[in-house]
């Protein structure tokens, strides 16, 4: 959020610091913060020149307002690039009703935002992004969060119907934003909550090890070379989160290359690769931590390590990802530098 608007002028680079931090200590809390995080980037890139817009991110800064968003939707999935529901205008109203099966903190959020068609007549993947504020808008509950992982989330589905001006709706397609910002912001932010629990995970093999070198002074505990193991496989990790995160950063101001076939595929990598990793780390220290990490009563525990670590492939769905990817493949014609 741009100082200028009482915001506390955090980098993207800081943002991710602070999804790992959190995610070393509650991977729920960090998750519901890149989320909030992701719905401000898309309206800090893409709504500062509609003074209603600048007006919300300066409520947003002076509240604490918390942002949601919707973009899944009965009949489409975790699709996120087509909608069923659409805007309905009425002069300078406007209105939409939309079946969200997962709404993340829906109930706790003090605005939304809404994928939606653009009009009645438009085609699936002609989408608009809209900003919906507490008060315009109702949720009714269709769904529970009762989950193995993730519990803090509380992602349960909701009927969203919203009532609202016509200058909630994003200037730019959903297509721009979702390629500009919402889905690059997305997949580094989430990798970086999925590498918070990797960390912690490794943090507490390491620590079991150690012990374990106290008690045998002069020799080296079995789990010791497991640990050297996970530690290589950590790095890759991080390393793969932080060298795309520049390469964000640095395109930030050229839409033409976030846009492209390339990077879309770059991203898709980012994403299926953390999330794959991360359950790869945590099982591998969970076999280090032997039976004191499988307790849940123990220092070392990674049960809920684990659980959080599963709903990464999930959450959108790598076999989706990856059909996603394989396409675009096929589609691009020069070298795909990675």
């Amino acid at each position: 959020m741009p100082t200028a608007l009482g915001g506390g002028g955090a980098t993207l680079t800081d943002v991710i610091a602070m999804c790992h931090a959190l995610g070393q200590h509650c991977a729920s809390t960090a998750m519901v913060f890149a989320m909030h995080q992701i719905q401000v980037a898309c309206i800090v890139h893409h709504g500062l020149e509609a003074p209603w817009q600048r007006a919300f991110l300066e409520d947003i800064a002076r509240h604490q307002l918390l942002l949601a968003s919707a973009t899944s939707e009965a009949g489409i999935g975790g699709n996120t690039r087509t909608s069923s529901c659409a805007v309905e205008k009425n002069g300078d109203r406007c209105s939409l009703k939309k079946n969200a099966i997962v709404i993340s903190y829906g109930a706790s959020a003090d605005a939304i935002l809404v994928t939606s068609r653009a009009h009645p007549e438009a085609a699936a993947a002609d989408q608009v992004l809209v900003v919906v504020k507490k008060g315009d808008y109702a949720l009714e509950r269709t769904s529970s969060w009762d989950t193995m992982g993730m519990r803090g989330t509380v992602s349960d589905g909701h009927v969203l119907t919203a009532a609202f001006a016509a200058d909630h709706i994003l200037p730019l397609p959903f297509a721009d934003i979702s390629s500009r910002t919402m889905l690059p912001v997305a997949h580094l932010t989430w990798s970086a909550v999925w590498l918070g629990i990797a960390s912690d995970a490794v943090n507490r093999a390491r620590a079991f090890v150690r012990g374990e070198a106290r008690k045998m002074p002069g020799s080296t505990p079995p789990g010791a070379l497991r640990v050297a193991e996970v530690m290589s496989e950590l790095q890759l990790m991080r390393a793969n989160l932080t060298d795309t995160a520049q390469a964000y950063v640095e395109n930030l101001s050229a839409p033409d290359v976030l846009t492209s076939l390339t990077f879309a595929i770059r991203m898709n990598h980012l994403k299926v690769g953390s999330s794959e990793m991360a359950v790869q780390v945590v099982n591998h220290a969970l076999l280090v931590c032997g039976i004191l990490g499988y307790k849940n009563d123990t220092k070392f525990s990674l049960g809920r390590h684990l659980r959080d670590a599963h709903s990464a492939a999930l959450m959108v769905s790598n076999d989706r990802i990856l059909g996603n990817t394989a396409g675009l493949l096929l589609a691009v014609k020069e070298e795909v530098a990675l």
